[in-house]
């Protein structure tokens, strides 16, 4: 029965140094590895054309590299570019690139499927099927990036973690992921041009903290009034908003940064003033933005898109106490973006 083979990247510098040396050749065959892995993103060890025949053949027997393959590509008329992202094991995630007249953003995939139930997403109607590895985010961001300097002349700006998944319940890969993503061995990107964002797992938010991590962060908030988030996020009776709260406040006290809330008013759902108000309490507690982003409706359900009217007085309450407030627009749907349900950011 044949042994299967690690996925390469799943090791360190310093265990492909290691395995080198293990096999009788010299440590630095290691560094020339990683380097081809990450900063060049080789997709097969015959990429690797420094490195000798027999070495190539010696890792091929050892090891894969379950990289991503962009099953298929759409273009929609606004410039938005969805990506139908095939796994090594047959499973498809989405990633999308939104394009400014400033930026462009990537818009990537942390699970297949989703862990969370919110009824407003229609990636919370796919079961989740397992966690993406590290180099599986990764190869996301630099398909985009290819994607940005193709169609748009210049390189990947941002990144939003906002597709299928929640971040956090797939923590370990994520921070791995970014800290490539970051690293100058990797893509070397700033932290800050990057956003997690999370349906809102207290005890999660609170261990970013304490990692000291750099990027910023996002919640998809939705509704200040906790019985109105749990019938829209059933999940979040386990999360009450006072904890949520309180991992907000620990996560300032920590980092300094600003929270975004990601926020999407409904028709008759959290169209009203009751909701408005409770917003903007909430909103004093921890400095803040808020995003407020236009629904696109996965069907003809109770969740259908609120007035302009009841926009307008949401706009209206945050600016009063000072806030910072964004109408996010949908983007893509010629195409039916649906990175996650909040593909629309920019």
């Amino acid at each position: 029965m044949p042994i299967e083979k690690k996925d390469i990247r799943a090791l360190s510098k310093d265990q492909l140094r290691d395995f080198f040396v293990s096999n009788g050749d010299k440590a630095f065959r290691g560094n020339q590895v990683y380097e081809w892995l990450w900063s060049k993103g080789a997709h097969s060890f015959d990429d690797m054309t420094n490195l000798a025949k027999p070495t190539r053949q010696m890792l091929e027997e050892h090891f894969v590299i379950n990289h991503i393959k962009v099953d298929t590509m759409q273009r929609s008329e606004d410039g938005t570019v969805k990506n139908a992202v095939r796994l090594h094991d047959g499973l498809i995630v989405e990633s999308v690139l939104i394009p400014t007249e400033t930026r462009t953003t990537a818009c990537v995939s942390s699970q297949v499927g989703c862990s969370l139930d919110c009824n407003f997403c229609a990636t919370a109607r796919l079961k989740r099927m397992r966690n993406l590895e590290p180099g599986e985010i990764y190869d996301q961001v630099v398909a985009i990036d290819r994607e940005s300097r193709l169609y748009y002349n210049h390189p990947l700006s941002n990144i939003v973690f906002m597709g299928m998944g929640e971040p956090l319940m797939n923590y370990n890969n994520v921070i791995k992921a970014i800290d490539m993503i970051t690293s100058p061995e990797g893509l070397g990107m700033s932290p800050k041009r990057i956003m997690v964002s999370t349906s809102g797992v207290p005890k999660m938010i609170k261990k970013l903290a304490d990692d000291g991590v750099k990027f910023k962060l996002a919640v998809s908030l939705h509704s200040a009034i906790d019985e109105i988030r749990s019938r829209i996020m059933p999940f979040s009776e386990n999360f009450p908003l006072a904890d949520l709260r309180e991992a907000l406040e620990y996560w300032y006290r920590k980092t300094k940064s600003k929270i975004s809330y990601e926020y999407v008013v409904w028709k008759g759902i959290n169209d009203d003033k009751a909701s408005v108000d409770a917003l903007v309490k909430f909103c004093k507690y921890v400095p803040c933005k808020v995003n407020l982003i236009e629904y696109n409706p996965i069907d003809d359900g109770e969740f259908q898109q609120a007035s302009e009217e009841a926009i307008a007085a949401y706009i209206k309450g945050l600016e009063a106490i000072g806030i910072v407030v964004k109408v996010r627009r949908s983007r893509g749907k010629d195409i039916d973006a649906a990175c996650g349900q909040l593909a629309n950011k920019s």
